[in-house]
């Protein structure tokens, strides 16, 4: 944030004021000896006696320009060792001006002295380096003091050496008024007229600096947005030769921006043409490291006045120069074909969902058709009835694997909307065991702690609870030890980070748990440890989560095995 004085200003502005006023000031001393230097010349050449005019004796004219030499260096010196205010120091060294060219006016021969229009320096040196103040005060000062000058010499006081026969001040009172008044408003006349051309010359300056300063901002701003921009850019010349290139331009070509100053542009990129037509094109890149890449790009007429090739040319009217934009599309190029790869995935899944659910009739026809046949073998006498039973045990058994693993495809495939309520998630998991406990593979030895309380209510799609329940139920018990299977479920009601209510629901087995590093890969569709599984019941799970806008973790179990949360958040 910039500070701002009372004045409205920021510090830097004044601080470059304050510095400006010193160096103004530091030449107006510097124009006082240069001043009186040429006043001692002239006097020295009017002392010949040629002229009839009036000049210092020589004693006296080496004192006063030593005494004004002495002023102005220490002047000079003190205003730069002291931490003055430069303002007052001018005023001061004004009024200190006016006063030695009224002394000079008045030894010199009052209103006859040559000297006279010298009191115009001070006050123009006020009006230009104080405005408004400083050459109105100059001319009040010039002004009372050449009144007293005119004083003395109406009443002829004066030196000794000005008694002299070509010195004749015989004039009257109204003489020495009308005298003092054209003089008077001179003076004022030149302050007012200073003071406007200093106003607008400091106008000028400002306005020149906000200027200065505006562009400034804008090439820090162009400069900041080139080398920190994602997209590379190029500008060529006339003969094709690179004169701007920003970092990331560099970083796609592995080149520094040094080294790429300067080279022909199809020295860097050889597969580049500008004759293609369009807005955006492709093309090979071999980088510095030789490792090839894609690029895309762009390009445009850049129309401007590039130097010229020598000091005795105008500008040259550049109409060849170009400016490319550049970017690395090997890495969006790579996500086109894996979207293209899954938009064709997509395709061959929504087709194999269709043939999935054309299965399901043929398989129903099968397994009924081998049911009602073992049904009549059972019935019948005969030598061959063992091994038709086995034959048509087999049928039943893949007939109903295969349907398991066509019902589970549909589910992952076609996913279905969860149409939450609440209800009892203890009679929920109760009906899910009791159909698990019908089944011919449930181990008679399964060991079950079940940690629910009956008035524990879920608000959640019961169906597809139902199917997480289960799918979780079968996992845990697929690998369980055989003859020790011990399973925990758990539910209970927590805060989530969020400080909303959630139902967490836990299900632990005494398998060898999972192996590290694949807590993320065991949730992918048809990733399967177990012979006779599908891959997608853990998929499912994770997709039916997702629905209920909740979340599936796993970790290690107590009792040594896995042990599968999940969350389902409460509204």
């Amino acid at each position: 944030m910039t500070l701002l004085p009372p004045e409205g200003k920021p510090v830097s502005h004044r601080k470059t004021i304050h510095r400006l006023l010193i160096n103004q000031l530091l030449w107006m001393l510097f124009l006082r000896v240069v001043l009186y230097t040429l006043i001692l010349g002239i006097s020295a050449y009017l002392q010949s006696g040629q002229f009839n005019v009036i000049v210092l004796p020589p004693a006296h004219l080496f004192f006063f320009i030593i005494l004004v030499y002495a002023t102005s260096i220490g002047s000079g010196l003190f205003l730069l060792k002291a931490n003055r205010d430069p303002r007052r120091f001018g005023l001061e060294q004004i009024l200190l001006d006016t006063f030695f060219i009224s002394s000079l006016v008045y030894y010199t021969g009052a209103s006859q002295s040559i000297f006279s229009p010298i009191f115009f320096f001070p006050i123009i040196a006020g009006g230009l380096i104080l405005p408004r103040l400083g050459g109105l005060i100059a001319a009040g000062a010039t002004t009372l003091q050449f009144a007293v000058v005119l004083i003395l010499e109406y009443y002829k006081i004066f030196p000794d050496f000005l008694r002299v026969p070509l010195y004749d001040n015989a004039r009257d009172i109204l003489a020495t008024l009308n005298l003092f008044a054209v003089y008077g408003l001179t003076f004022f006349l030149a302050a007012i007229l200073s003071s406007l051309f200093a106003g607008r010359l400091r106008r000028t300056e400002d306005a020149l600096s906000d200027s200065v300063r505006d562009f400034g901002r804008l090439s820090l701003l162009y400069k900041q947005i080139f080398d920190d921009i994602s997209t590379g850019i190029v500008t060529t010349d006339d003969r094709n030769r690179i004169t701007s290139v920003n970092n990331a331009a560099a970083q796609i070509t592995g080149y520094s921006v040094d080294e790429l100053l300067d080279e022909d542009f199809h020295s860097i990129f050889p597969n580049v043409s500008f004759t293609d037509q369009g807005s955006r094109h492709s093309a090979e890149l071999q980088r510095k490291d030789g490792e090839p890449t894609r690029i895309g790009y762009s390009y445009a007429k850049l129309q401007y006045n590039q130097p010229a090739k020598n000091y005795k040319d105008t500008d040259d009217f550049c109409a060849n120069c170009r400016v490319i934009t550049i970017q690395d599309i090997s890495e969006v190029e790579r996500l086109e074909k894996q979207m293209q790869q899954a938009e064709k995935l997509a395709a061959i899944g929504r087709m194999s969902a269709g043939i999935a659910h054309d299965f399901r009739n043929p398989l129903t026809a099968i397994s009924g058709s081998a049911q009602v046949l073992a049904n009549e073998l059972s019935q019948m006498q005969s030598s061959q009835q063992e091994t038709n039973t086995e034959l048509i045990t087999i049928i039943l058994r893949e007939s109903n694997r295969l349907s398991n693993t066509v019902s589970d495809f549909l589910k992952f495939a076609r996913p279905e909307n969860a149409e939450n309520d609440w209800f009892s998630l203890k009679r929920c998991l109760n009906e899910v065991l009791e159909v698990a406990r019908m089944a011919a593979s449930w181990p008679e030895k399964c060991v079950l702690d079940i940690d629910i309380d009956s008035v524990v209510d879920i608000w959640a799609d019961q169906y597809q609870l139902f199917t997480i329940l289960n799918h979780l139920l079968q996992n845990a018990l697929a690998f369980t030890p055989l003859g020790d299977e011990k399973i925990r479920i758990k539910a209970v009601e927590i805060k989530g980070e969020d400080g909303a209510d959630t139902i967490q629901i836990t299900v632990e087995d005494n398998g060898p748990g999972i192996t590290p590093g694949k807590e993320e890969k065991i949730f992918e569709p048809f990733y399967t440890r177990r012979v006779d599984g599908t891959g997608l019941g853990l998929a499912i799970v994770k997709q039916m989560m997702t629905e209920h806008n909740g979340s599936i973790e796993v970790g290690k179990s107590s009792l040594g095995g896995a042990k599968f949360t999940v969350n389902f958040p409460l509204p």
